[in-house]
């Protein structure tokens, strides 16, 4: 198991100025952050290196892009045949994403369709992979938290390391 980084309120504060501000670079990120460019880039890198920043694609609002119906299924699985789920599950586009669990069910899925029927398809499609036994549906009506990360963060950032970027934004 490989270490995790260390994060301080400057990698916190970094953060949540690229959260905030998707499309700044490294010069807007340091006066935003109130420290040099060179830190900033230092640290993103070291952000990236060890996995905790894993992109800067766009998010997406599957609703808004026309996916309005979204649900969760519980896949009960055979025995010892994660794998050959994964492989189909990996071939369903309504598919956003799947977690293998603890608990009752063996797998937790997340779906999203353009209609009710469309949501049919995709349980359909779900329930053809010969390593599911049984699965259970729940749709989604509304969200009350969306994904989120900061909160989190925030709560364990260890004292920044050289000056407190989170006063020093002045927002």
């Amino acid at each position: 198991m490989t270490s995790r980084p260390r994060l301080d309120a400057l990698d916190v504060a970094l953060l949540t100025a690229l959260r905030e501000h998707p499309r700044a670079g490294a010069l807007e990120l340091s006066r935003i952050t109130g420290v040099a460019r060179a830190t900033v880039s230092a640290r993103l890198q070291r952000l990236e290196d060890g996995g905790v920043v894993t992109g800067y694609g766009p998010d997406i609002d599957v609703a808004a892009a026309g996916f309005g119906v979204q649900a969760f299924v519980t896949l009960e699985i055979a025995q010892g045949a994660i794998d050959a789920v994964q492989r189909d599950l990996e071939t369903i586009p309504g598919l956003l994403e799947a977690h293998a669990t603890t608990g009752s069910g063996d797998v937790l899925c997340r779906v999203a369709a353009s209609s009710h029927e469309a949501l049919q398809q995709v349980l359909v499609e779900l329930n053809r992979s010969s390593a599911v036994v049984r699965s259970t549906s729940v749709v989604a009506l509304s969200q009350l938290v969306p994904w989120r990360t900061l909160p989190l963060l925030e709560s364990e950032a260890a004292p920044g390391a050289g000056r407190s970027a989170m006063g020093a934004r002045g927002d």
